[in-house]
């Protein structure tokens, strides 16, 4: 398989988990081991939108147990002979080999995926993406002192996690934080709308930096009114230490 790999460097890492969890869009093809007429094929596709259930193949990372995930689309690109291109959005963890072979087996002629490429992952598209040579070779110049290169592919770690709903705190509050403490209702300035307990948020600093990421133990509209008790657990901690100091 080929395409978009998101890729973090050092304290970037810590918002892989979030990154993780993003829908993808493939581009592939598969090959149908009989014929079939095109209806018959975009009637069993259909059937394949929405919910399905998966096992993971014997040749993977986690265990093999049935597991439901989400097809948002499956659009055919081109139907010739036997092989089928197609365009599929996904949720995050779906098998398109599996999804091939599934396809394959309810239209009673078995089939299997030949070519894959990620076209997209959550907002990071191919037209962000850089080749190995081209990271390669500004790596190279900037050993040599040269970072222009290596600036234009690197971006914030801000800028990589828009998915993730936003608390802005006050600067009072982001030294503790940083230690680790929960983020309470007295220390938020304001929060992004519709936000759930048990949902991953962003807390930022006025400035609009990361400080933290963290889990929601109030729903928006609980931080808005209460005034005591713990509105999000601190989870990770991207800002150095010390930044702010307590009495800004």
């Amino acid at each position: 398989m080929t395409g978009v790999l998101p890729i973090a460097l050092e304290n970037a890492t810590k918002a892989m988990p979030v990154l993780m969890g993003l829908d993808k869009e493939y581009v592939g093809v598969m090959h149908l081991h009989k014929d079939v007429t095109e209806n018959v094929l975009e009637e069993t596709v259909g059937k394949f939108i929405g919910k399905i259930v998966q096992v993971p193949p014997v040749k993977s990372a986690v265990a093999r147990r049935p597991r439901e995930r989400e097809i948002k689309f499956f659009d055919i690109l081109e139907f010739e002979e036997k092989d089928v291109l197609f365009k599929v959005g996904c949720e995050a963890g779906t098998y398109i080999r599996k999804l091939c072979d599934q396809i394959g087996r309810s239209l009673g002629s078995g089939a299997h995926m030949s070519e894959l490429r990620r076209t997209r992952v959550g907002d990071f598209t191919e037209d962000q993406s850089h080749s190995l040579m081209k990271i390669k070779d500004a790596y190279e110049f900037w050993r040599e002192g040269d970072e222009k290169l290596l600036r234009e592919i690197l971006i914030p770690v801000e800028f990589a996690i828009p998915n993730v709903k936003k608390v802005f705190v006050k600067d009072s509050a982001i030294s503790s934080i940083t230690n680790g403490s929960p983020v309470y209702p007295n220390g938020i300035t304001r929060i992004q709308k519709d936000i759930e307990r048990g949902e991953t948020v962003a807390v930022y600093s006025l400035k609009e930096e990361l400080v933290a990421l963290g889990i929601a133990k109030m729903a928006s509209e609980e931080i808005l009114k209460r005034k005591k008790g713990v509105s999000i657990r601190t989870d990770r901690v991207f800002m150095e230490r010390g930044i702010y100091p307590n009495n800004k």
